[in-house]
Protein backbone atom coordinates (compact mmCIF):
# COMPACT_ATOMS: atom_id res chain seq x y z
CA UNK A 1 0.00 0.00 0.00
CA UNK A 2 1.27 3.45 -0.89
CA UNK A 3 1.18 6.35 1.61
CA UNK A 4 -1.15 9.21 0.83
CA UNK A 5 0.91 12.11 -0.64
CA UNK A 6 -1.47 14.68 0.91
CA UNK A 7 -0.76 13.53 4.50
CA UNK A 8 2.09 15.98 5.33
CA UNK A 9 -0.08 18.91 4.19
CA UNK A 10 -2.86 18.01 6.58
CA UNK A 11 -0.44 17.95 9.53
CA UNK A 12 0.80 21.47 8.72
CA UNK A 13 -2.75 22.85 8.50
CA UNK A 14 -3.61 21.45 11.93
CA UNK A 15 -0.70 23.37 13.53
CA UNK A 16 -2.03 26.60 12.03
CA UNK A 17 -5.50 26.02 13.50
CA UNK A 18 -4.01 25.29 16.93
CA UNK A 19 -1.84 28.43 16.77
CA UNK A 20 -4.83 30.60 15.80
CA UNK A 21 -6.89 29.15 18.66
CA UNK A 22 -4.09 29.89 21.11
CA UNK A 23 -3.71 33.47 19.82
CA UNK A 24 -7.45 34.12 20.18
CA UNK A 25 -7.51 32.76 23.73
CA UNK A 26 -4.50 34.87 24.75
CA UNK A 27 -6.05 37.99 23.15
CA UNK A 28 -9.30 37.45 25.05
CA UNK A 29 -7.40 37.04 28.33
CA UNK A 30 -5.46 40.28 27.67
CA UNK A 31 -8.67 42.17 26.86
CA UNK A 32 -10.36 40.88 30.04
CA UNK A 33 -7.37 41.91 32.16
CA UNK A 34 -7.32 45.38 30.60
CA UNK A 35 -11.02 45.91 31.36
CA UNK A 36 -10.50 44.72 34.94
CA UNK A 37 -7.58 47.12 35.34
CA UNK A 38 -9.67 50.07 34.13
CA UNK A 39 -12.50 49.17 36.52
CA UNK A 40 -10.10 48.87 39.45
CA UNK A 41 -8.48 52.21 38.62
CA UNK A 42 -11.87 53.92 38.64
CA UNK A 43 -12.80 52.33 41.96
CA UNK A 44 -9.51 53.33 43.57
CA UNK A 45 -9.79 56.88 42.23
CA UNK A 46 -13.29 57.23 43.65
CA UNK A 47 -12.18 55.82 47.01
CA UNK A 48 -9.40 58.39 47.21
CA UNK A 49 -11.80 61.23 46.37
CA UNK A 50 -14.27 60.01 49.01
CA UNK A 51 -11.50 60.01 51.63
CA UNK A 52 -10.48 63.52 50.58
CA UNK A 53 -14.11 64.70 50.79
CA UNK A 54 -14.30 63.30 54.31
CA UNK A 55 -11.15 65.18 55.31
CA UNK A 56 -12.50 68.41 53.80
CA UNK A 57 -15.79 68.05 55.70
CA UNK A 58 -13.88 67.28 58.88
CA UNK A 59 -11.78 70.42 58.38
CA UNK A 60 -15.01 72.42 58.17
CA UNK A 61 -16.33 70.98 61.42
CA UNK A 62 -13.03 71.70 63.15
CA UNK A 63 -13.05 75.26 61.79
CA UNK A 64 -16.54 75.83 63.18
CA UNK A 65 -15.66 74.36 66.58
CA UNK A 66 -12.54 76.53 66.80
CA UNK A 67 -14.59 79.63 66.02
CA UNK A 68 -17.23 78.72 68.62
CA UNK A 69 -14.71 78.01 71.37
CA UNK A 70 -12.55 81.08 70.74
CA UNK A 71 -15.27 83.69 70.13
CA UNK A 72 -18.45 82.08 71.42
CA UNK A 73 -20.14 82.79 68.08
CA UNK A 74 -21.93 80.36 65.83
CA UNK A 75 -19.54 80.36 62.88
CA UNK A 76 -21.07 79.71 59.47
CA UNK A 77 -19.74 80.15 56.00
CA UNK A 78 -17.55 78.75 53.29
CA UNK A 79 -13.98 78.50 54.58
CA UNK A 80 -11.37 78.31 51.85
CA UNK A 81 -9.41 75.13 51.33
CA UNK A 82 -7.09 76.76 48.79
CA UNK A 83 -3.38 76.14 49.12
CA UNK A 84 -3.60 72.51 50.17
CA UNK A 85 -4.53 69.12 48.75
CA UNK A 86 -8.23 69.77 49.28
CA UNK A 87 -8.41 72.94 47.17
CA UNK A 88 -10.74 71.42 44.57
CA UNK A 89 -13.46 70.86 47.20
CA UNK A 90 -16.09 73.42 48.04
CA UNK A 91 -16.93 73.56 51.71
CA UNK A 92 -20.02 74.90 53.46
CA UNK A 93 -20.38 75.04 57.24
CA UNK A 94 -23.78 75.66 58.86
CA UNK A 95 -24.34 76.23 62.57
CA UNK A 96 -27.32 76.21 64.89
CA UNK A 97 -26.93 77.59 68.41
CA UNK A 98 -29.29 76.91 71.34
CA UNK A 99 -28.85 78.63 74.70
CA UNK A 100 -30.25 77.39 77.97
CA UNK A 101 -29.63 77.56 81.70
CA UNK A 102 -28.58 74.35 83.44
CA UNK A 103 -29.76 73.14 86.87
CA UNK A 104 -27.06 75.16 88.63
CA UNK A 105 -28.19 78.39 86.95
CA UNK A 106 -25.19 78.58 84.59
CA UNK A 107 -25.66 79.65 80.98
CA UNK A 108 -24.82 76.92 78.47
CA UNK A 109 -24.70 77.05 74.68
CA UNK A 110 -25.13 74.06 72.38
CA UNK A 111 -23.56 74.42 68.94
CA UNK A 112 -24.52 72.01 66.15
CA UNK A 113 -22.29 72.17 63.08
CA UNK A 114 -23.02 70.63 59.71
CA UNK A 115 -20.12 70.62 57.27
CA UNK A 116 -20.64 69.70 53.62
CA UNK A 117 -17.76 69.11 51.20
CA UNK A 118 -17.99 68.26 47.50
CA UNK A 119 -15.85 68.52 44.39
CA UNK A 120 -18.23 69.78 41.73
CA UNK A 121 -21.85 68.86 41.26
CA UNK A 122 -23.43 65.43 40.80
CA UNK A 123 -22.80 64.24 37.26
CA UNK A 124 -20.22 66.95 36.53
CA UNK A 125 -17.24 64.61 36.85
CA UNK A 126 -16.59 60.90 37.02
CA UNK A 127 -14.86 61.10 40.41
CA UNK A 128 -17.47 63.30 42.10
CA UNK A 129 -17.35 62.98 45.88
CA UNK A 130 -19.65 64.32 48.59
CA UNK A 131 -19.45 64.10 52.37
CA UNK A 132 -21.48 65.70 55.13
CA UNK A 133 -20.48 65.57 58.80
CA UNK A 134 -22.35 66.83 61.83
CA UNK A 135 -20.88 67.63 65.22
CA UNK A 136 -22.40 68.99 68.42
CA UNK A 137 -20.51 70.72 71.22
CA UNK A 138 -21.54 72.26 74.50
CA UNK A 139 -19.89 75.41 75.79
CA UNK A 140 -20.52 76.74 79.27
CA UNK A 141 -20.09 80.32 80.39
CA UNK A 142 -16.46 81.20 81.23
Amino acid sequence: MRPDPRWPHRAQGFGLVAAMFLLIVVALVVIAMARLSVAQHGTISLSIQQARAYQAARAGVEWGITQAISSGNCAQGTPSLAGNNLGEFSLNVACIRNNYVDNDGAAVSIFRFTSTAQNGTPGSRSDYAYRQLTSTIEKGAP
